[in-house]
C-alpha cells in the first residue's frame, strides 16, 4: 500500500468533457482556462456561464475548480483582470492561477477574497521569491519545473508553513525555462507567452555550421533530421513519496490540450497509485496513452542532454471510443478509431484497469448487425460485461 495522505491530485480540464472525466476518475481539483489571459489559445475556452456550471459540478462532488489566467499581462489589461477576478469569485471559482506580479497585486487589492495561485510561468525557484508572493497574498506557488527534490525541500523549510506548494508530476515539458519560450513567436508570430504556442520545438531540425553551408552534422535520428529541441514527457509517479516529503501538497498533471480519454486514463493511474495500487501496474497504465518517452525531469538533479524526444508519439493501446450509455446488457459507443467484431476491447473505468471483453453482436443505430464500426463519430451498440458504465472509455 502506498499510504499517501493529504495530497491533492490536480488535473487539466480543456473541455467540459475532460473536466467531468477528471473528476469522475479521481482528481481532487481541476484547472481550466477561461475567456481571458489563458495560455491555451487553441483550446476552446470556457465561457463565464461554462465556468459557473463547472464550479457547480466540482463543488457537488466536494472538489475544487481553479481558473488559469497566467498569460503575460500588459498595461491595458490590468483593469480587465481585476474585473475578471470579481466575476470568477461570483462564479464560485476556488482560485485563480496567475503569473504576473502586478496582476496578483491588483487582484488581491481589489478582490481580496479571491484565492491566488502563482503560476509556474513565474518561475519561482527560491524561498525568497515564494515568500514575496505569499506576502502579496498568494496562498499557493506552483513551483518551477527546474527544481530538484532537494531544492524543493530547502525552499519549503524557509517559507511560511501555510504557503501551499504545487508541482507538476506528469505531462509534456517545455524546452524553455519555465515555459518562457520565444521560438514560436520568432518562427510563426505566435507568442507562447500569450497562449499561442505553435509547438515549434517539436518540429524536425538539423544542425549546420556557419562556415560550412549545406554540410550537416551527423545528428539525424532518421531521414528527416533530429528533434533537437523536443523534450521528453514528465512522469514522476515513482517519486511521489519523495516529492511529498519535500513539502509538495498538490500534484499537477499537464494536459489541457489532451483528450478526455487521455485525462481519464492518466488521472485514473495516479489516483489508483495514491490509493494504494501497485506502482508497476500503474506505471504500465501510463504507457497505454499517447506520450513521448518519459523522464523524471529535474527532480533528481540530473539533466539529460544527449537525448531528444522523437517527433512521433508512443502508446501501447489505441483509443477506441467513449461509452455514451449503458442499456441493459448492451452499451452505446461512439467510435474514435475503428472497432472490428471479434477483437479484444479493454475498458478504463474509475478505479479499475484493463477490464477486457470481446467485441461481438455489434449493431448500428437501426438495429442492423455490423461486422465493424470504421468511421469516427459512428455510433453502435454491443454487449458488455457488468461494471462498464456511461463515462467509461474503450481501447484496444
Amino acid at each position: 500500500m502506498s499510504g499517501f495522505k493529504n495530497l491533492e491530485l490536480l488535473a487539466p480540464g480543456g473541455s467540459m468533457e475532460s473536466l467531468i472525466a477528471a473528476a469522475r476518475y479521481g482528481a481532487d481539483a481541476v484547472y481550466i482556462g477561461g475567456p481571458l489571459l489563458q495560455l491555451r489559445a487553441g483550446q476552446t475556452a470556457f465561457t463565464m456561464e461554462d465556468i459557473q456550471k463547472a464550479a457547480e459540478h466540482m463543488h457537488s462532488l466536494n472538489k475544487k475548480l481553479y481558473v488559469a489566467a497566467n498569460a503575460f499581462t500588459y498595461p491595458n489589461e490590468i483593469s480587465s483582470i481585476v474585473d475578471y477576478a470579481k466575476n470568477l469569485k461570483d462564479a464560485n471559482v476556488d482560485a485563480m492561477i496567475v503569473s504576473d506580479m502586478g496582476s496578483i497585486r491588483a487582484i488581491k487589492r481589489e478582490c481580496p477574497n479571491m484565492e491566488v495561485h502563482v503560476s509556474t510561468q513565474a518561475n519561482c525557484t527560491n524561498h525568497e521569491s515564494a515568500t514575496a508572493y505569499y506576502e502579496m497574498g498568494a496562498s499557493r506557488v506552483v513551483l518551477a519545473r527546474e527544481l530538484s527534490i532537494d531544492q524543493i525541500a530547502e525552499l519549503r523549510a524557509k517559507t511560511p508553513k501555510d504557503l501551499e506548494l504545487e508541482a507538476f508530476i506528469h505531462g509534456a515539458m517545455c524546452m524553455a525555462y519555465s515555459g518562457r519560450c520565444l521560438i514560436s513567436s520568432y518562427l510563426t508570430g505566435r507568442s507562447a507567452n500569450r497562449g499561442g504556442c505553435a509547438q515549434s520545438c517539436r518540429w524536425t531540425f538539423a544542425l549546420t555550421e556557419e562556415k560550412r553551408p549545406g554540410q550537416y552534422f551527423p545528428v539525424e535520428e532518421d531521414e528527416k533530421g533530429v528533434t533537437i529541441l523536443s523534450s521528453y514527457d514528465l512522469n514522476a509517479m515513482e517519486l511521489i513519496g519523495e516529492i511529498q516529503k519535500a513539502g509538495v501538497m498538490s500534484l499537477k498533471i499537464e494536459g489541457r490540450m489532451k483528450t478526455a480519454y487521455y485525462v481519464a486514463s492518466v488521472v485514473n493511474a495516479y489516483r489508483m497509485y495514491l490509493d494504494g495500487a501497485d506502482l508497476e501496474t500503474c506505471l504500465k497504465e501510463l504507457e497505454c496513452v499517447s506520450h513521448r518517452p518519459y523522464s523524471t525531469g529535474f527532480y533528481k538533479g540530473e539533466i539529460i542532454t544527449e537525448k531528444n524526444a522523437p517527433a512521433s508519439y508512443l502508446h501501447d493501446k489505441e483509443y477506441a471510443g467513449p461509452v455514451l450509455e449503458r442499456m441493459g446488457d448492451r452499451i452505446l459507443v461512439e467510435v474514435k478509431n475503428k472497432i472490428v467484431e471479434g477483437e479484444q476491447i479493454e475498458c478504463v473505468s474509475p478505479g479499475k484497469l484493463g477490464l477486457s471483453f470481446t467485441a461481438q453482436d455489434m449493431k448500428n443505430m437501426d438495429g442492423e448487425s455490423i461486422q465493424s464500426a470504421p468511421m469516427p463519430g459512428m455510433r453502435f451498440t454491443m454487449p458488455a460485461p457488468i461494471g462498464i458504465e456511461k463515462g467509461d472509455y474503450l481501447r484496444r
